[in-house]
């Protein structure tokens, strides 16, 4: 009588749920990204195609100019271009996508799982990194077939990390769009934001050759701070490494900063 009177008394505890790690989290959501673009090749075709067009337009014309540390006028437009090509996946691959996630709801897809929206934005970042290391590697590759740009590996290992890393204060302006815009107007809103930014910057035509009230106005744009970074080991920067990672370490807190609160404004219109 007492055993059973015990054994109705007890209750079942719910089982605990257990979550994974956040590492794992995080490799497990940065393979899902590869893997999206992995299936989507468009996006791999248009990061790879547009700065090979553009420096065959310009590196293929005007490179064979030599540069007053000896390299050609062709290894700096392609170093430039291949600024364009990692920024430009960084503010409107994931600016864009992130809008387009909005539309299709799964932000509330995900909210509703264990993964923290940090993780999600980190898989991202990793994803459109390795999207560009590729874009950038082929672009490289079509430089030295096509336009006779030879240089030595510990030079393109220095515009390699210079690349990637000083085009980190992207993602958060394509943050700051993907979470500002609707999907209709990102695209629109992207573009209008970043290309003239670069046009005035001197990606896309050197500083030297635009009007002078230009010249005065680009150190105000981080991308002008980041073409300074990458032309470092080519000798053409008009400022020195510490200051041009100071900038953009400045410029990288600002645009986070618009991200965050463009991200909160937008959970809190649904989730408020």
């Amino acid at each position: 009588m007492s055993v059973s009177t015990g054994s109705a008394g007890r209750q079942e505890r719910p089982a605990r749920r257990e979550t994974a790690p956040l590492w794992r989290m995080a490799a497990a959501q940065t393979w899902a990204v590869l893997l999206f673009y992995r299936r989507s090749p468009m996006f791999i075709i248009f990061s790879a195609v547009f700065p090979i067009f553009f420096y065959a337009i310009f590196g293929l014309t005007f490179g064979g100019q030599k540069l007053p540390g000896g390299l050609t006028v062709s290894a700096l437009i392609m170093a430039h271009m291949a600024a364009y090509s990692v920024s430009s996946v960084l503010v409107l691959n994931i600016g864009i996508g992130q809008a387009n996630r909005r539309a299709q709801k799964l932000d509330l897809l995900q909210r509703a799982t264990p993964l923290p929206p940090w993780v999600a934005i980190f898989a991202d970042a990793i994803g459109g990194l390795a999207l560009s290391l590729a874009s950038v590697l082929v672009l490289f590759l079509f430089a030295a077939v096509a336009g006779g740009v030879r240089l030595d590996a510990v030079l393109y290992l220095d515009l390699l990390w210079r690349l990637l890393l000083g085009a980190l204060p992207m993602l958060g302006l394509g943050l700051a769009i993907g979470y500002a815009a609707n999907a209709q107007a990102a695209p629109a809103i992207a573009n209008l934001i970043y290309l003239p930014m670069s046009f005035l910057s001197g990606i896309f035509i050197p500083l030297q050759v635009l009007p002078s009230f230009v010249q005065h106005i680009a150190p105000y744009f981080p991308t002008y701070h980041y073409a300074q970074l990458v032309e470092g080991p080519l000798g053409t920067a008009q400022e020195g490494l510490g200051a041009s990672l100071l900038w953009l370490v400045a410029w990288g807190v600002v645009l986070f900063a618009a991200g965050i609160r463009f991200y909160r404004l937008d959970q809190r219109r649904k989730f408020a």
